[in-house]
């Protein structure tokens, strides 16, 4: 299945600048394993060494909030729209 899988800019650095990535699987964590094997350093700022989802970076599958949905259990099917949001500190 594809998806596409949308970065904020202080990702998509990590990603060869690209913002918007063509991505394949049938749950959110396949789709974020997909983008750790293509993306290498990308990988850390999606999920721990564990390949378990960071409590601070929120994916958004078609604006519903992965977190409710079964994390990285989440459902994605074709043509999805998934967002990456992750905390920003500072003040």
């Amino acid at each position: 299945m594809s998806a596409t899988l949308q970065l904020p800019a202080v990702l998509a650095k990590l990603a060869d600048g690209r913002r918007t990535l063509e991505v394949q699987g049938t749950t959110l964590g396949d789709v974020v394993a997909d983008v750790a094997r293509r993306y290498p350093g990308l990988a850390p700022r999606l999920r721990d060494e564990t390949g378990r989802p960071y409590p601070f970076v929120t994916f958004y599958v078609n604006d519903d909030d992965a977190r409710f949905k079964g994390g990285f259990a989440a459902s994605v099917r074709d043509g999805d729209e998934i967002i990456v949001v992750p905390a920003i500190a500072g003040g």
